[in-house]
């Protein structure tokens, strides 16, 4: 693939829309103007299955049908955005990506070694050049959520116990360490400034491989 694919990753109110609007600046200081998007969502069809997932009125959904939604909007996603776009040499910076479902799905839900095998179809061989992890306790998380001011209610994934949550972030925390040579873990219980300033190391790294 010609392009760069990004992913950032993370529990709740680790900040990832803070950075995830650094990354795009990033590009956009040297001239590239990357493609977002998100998972679940992304295209029209992945839009509609995000309102399934999330809608906290589903409360009665099972693990492998959510598993299995997930994957759906991120298989349409793949086919219809992702890879048309490396294909065309576009940055794509992407709110979570398979990881998610890994940690969500495999470690907070429990169904283990099936999350991969599905989304193996879902992703059809592509992974993000870098993903970034940050890395916060899901409790100092949520206890930033709770005092934004305008907060929104908490979805259907957000109104899970934290011990669902703690799962999750131990999941992420198995995954990055798997998975080290492409997920570069970041500290979020820092600045702002400083998170920054760490990713913008690994992206100008990244670029320089590249040779952009």
């Amino acid at each position: 693939m010609k392009g760069i694919f990004i992913s950032l990753e993370g529990s709740d109110g680790a900040g990832k829309s803070t950075q995830i609007a650094n990354v795009r600046q990033f590009f956009e200081d040297r001239g590239i103007t990357p493609l977002m998007t998100r998972e679940p969502g992304g295209t029209a069809i992945s839009e509609k299955l995000r309102e399934i997932l999330l809608d906290k009125n589903n409360s009665e959904m099972s693990p492998i049908a959510e598993m299995m939604i997930y994957a759906s909007a991120r298989a349409q996603l793949v086919a219809e955005f992702i890879r048309p776009a490396l294909e065309r040499g576009e940055v794509i910076i992407c709110d979570r990506y398979v990881d998610s479902s890994i940690a969500y799905q495999a470690y907070g839900r429990g169904l283990g070694d099936m999350v991969e095998k599905v989304n193996s179809y879902a992703i059809d061989g592509i992974l993000p050049d870098i993903t970034f992890f940050l890395d916060l306790d899901p409790a100092i998380g949520r206890e930033r959520i709770s005092t934004r001011a305008g907060a929104s209610t908490p979805d259907r994934l957000e109104q899970e116990k934290m011990d669902f949550h703690y799962r999750v972030y131990n999941g992420y925390k198995a995954v990055a360490e798997a998975n080290s040579e492409r997920i570069a873990v970041i500290d979020a219980n820092r600045s702002i400034e400083e998170i920054k300033e760490d990713i913008y190391d690994r992206l100008k790294r990244l670029c320089e491989e590249k040779g952009i």
